[in-house]
């Protein structure tokens, strides 16, 4: 059992599948009380029903009060799961962009901007961002996702260096492949890409309490992805050289 969630108040957003569903179940298996957000009610309710958590659905940039109220008036970990993985290029349309950007990337600094003053003033408090391993590197045809990920890794980084001594722990993880609906959706890039080292949903719960009981800001479900992003800041000509091999390789896939 991992003490400093037993007992905790956790929200995790984007809950109804996937990581999401995996982490609150985790949690709830730690002796945590968990709040189940997602979109779809449904979805949020089965998860819900099933951990002994209470639902919540609705917008994640929306979920913190109503959260808060569920669990008693504190929020002990707060976990900004839900993402959307907008494919495309440069040339993707900018409701797209924009999309991606809310969900990514300003939800948690929304989330984090509600739970903020109360954890500053208690000393205490855990942000968790679901980040994925495009916010460490890239991901080839899926340009949206690639940059908001950057930005949600970035802003997780940033609470982390600047609040760390006033009591708030941060944790950012960057699996790569996920055995999710996401990479189902993500077709023959997916496949050729991510597919075959993916982990399942539970692999990258694990992780995070790991994470979690050593302190850990930066939470790798693919130990791999450390040293692709040395790599990457070493000799980043070779790096790009490399991924552009891959962008090529997918292109030439029928």
């Amino acid at each position: 059992m991992v003490g400093a969630v037993q007992g905790a108040g956790v929200v995790v957003t984007g809950a109804g599948g996937g990581i999401g569903a995996a982490l609150a179940r985790r949690f709830a298996a730690e002796g945590a009380r968990v709040v189940v957000n997602d979109l779809d009610a449904d979805k949020a309710k089965a998860v819900a029903d099933e951990i002994g958590g209470t639902a919540v659905p609705g917008d994640a940039s929306a979920v913190v009060a109503e959260a808060r109220d569920a669990l008693g008036g504190t929020v002990d970990v707060y976990c900004a799961n839900a993402g959307v993985g907008s494919g495309g290029t440069e040339a993707a349309d900018e409701k797209v962009w924009a999309l991606a950007w809310d969900v990514n990337v300003m939800a948690h600094v929304r989330a984090a901007h509600q739970l903020l003053p109360a954890w500053l003033e208690r000393g205490s408090g855990r942000f968790v961002s679901t980040v994925s391993a495009a916010g460490l590197l890239t991901m080839i045809g899926a340009a949206p996702y690639s940059v908001t990920k950057h930005g949600a890794y970035a802003f997780a980084e940033w609470l982390s260096l600047t609040y760390r001594h006033r009591g708030l722990k941060v944790h950012a993880i960057c699996p790569q492949g996920v055995r999710t609906d996401m990479l189902t959706a993500t077709g023959r890039l997916g496949e050729l890409v991510l597919a075959p080292t993916a982990v399942d949903p539970e692999d990258v719960a694990e992780a995070l309490l790991k994470g979690i009981e050593e302190d850990r800001f930066l939470i790798l479900p693919h130990p791999e992805a450390a040293e692709y992003y040395q790599a990457r800041a070493t000799d980043p000509e070779r790096w790009l050289a490399n991924m552009n091999r891959v962008q090529q390789k997918w292109e030439a896939t029928p």
